[in-house]
């Protein structure tokens, strides 16, 4: 794909972006996800309130699920179509296929999973390994999120592994133009 023939930030040659840059996107994500993750725990309380009985599909891990489903619809379908979630909007970043073109849905659902093992699944598969009590194992989550990121700075092009894994890679996205149009 030429430089001129997608959305600016998509040629192969784009920048990777600085981790902290990565990391305020991450930080920034984090918070809209736990907006959305209230959705199925406010829609629970609220069939609690009115009815006076729990529905099975309420558990913790039910809500889990709802919520693992939930991100998985904001994270592929934004990657997807515009190539950056909200964040990575605000932190113009974008996600691209390892030689520039635009992230498909499969790949996007790839990376989503990948994402998912990267981040939590190391630090959780200890805990659970171990018994850890909650404390031990969100302090083990919070280790890691602090800890993973530092292996990008060794890699290829400075990429994290499952980008690597999924062939795709986070570039600076061009500002867009917003100035005003003639009428």
């Amino acid at each position: 794909m030429t430089a001129g023939a997608g959305e600016p930030g998509d040629a192969p040659s784009a920048a990777a972006p600085s981790l902290t840059r990565r990391m305020a996107c991450f930080c920034y994500d984090a918070m809209l996800l736990f907006g959305i993750a209230l959705v199925p725990g406010v829609l629970g309380a609220i069939f609690v309130a009115q009815t006076g009985q729990q529905h099975p599909l309420q558990s913790d891990t039910a809500l889990r699920i709802y919520a693992l489903v939930l991100d998985a619809i904001y994270f592929v379908g934004l990657w997807s179509t515009r190539g950056q979630t909200l964040a990575m909007q605000t932190w113009r970043i974008r996600v691209v296929t390892a030689a520039g073109a635009r992230v498909s849905q499969g790949r996007a659902l790839l990376r989503f999973a990948a994402c998912c093992i990267a981040w939590l699944g190391v630090p959780t598969a200890l805990a659970s390994a171990l018994h850890w009590p909650p404390l031990p194992s969100l302090l083990a989550v919070l280790a890691w999120i602090a800890t993973y990121p530092l292996f990008a700075l060794f890699a290829p092009g400075r990429q994290f592994w499952h980008d690597r894994l999924c062939g795709t890679r986070l570039v600076v996205a061009a500002p867009r133009d917003v100035r005003p149009r003639p009428r």
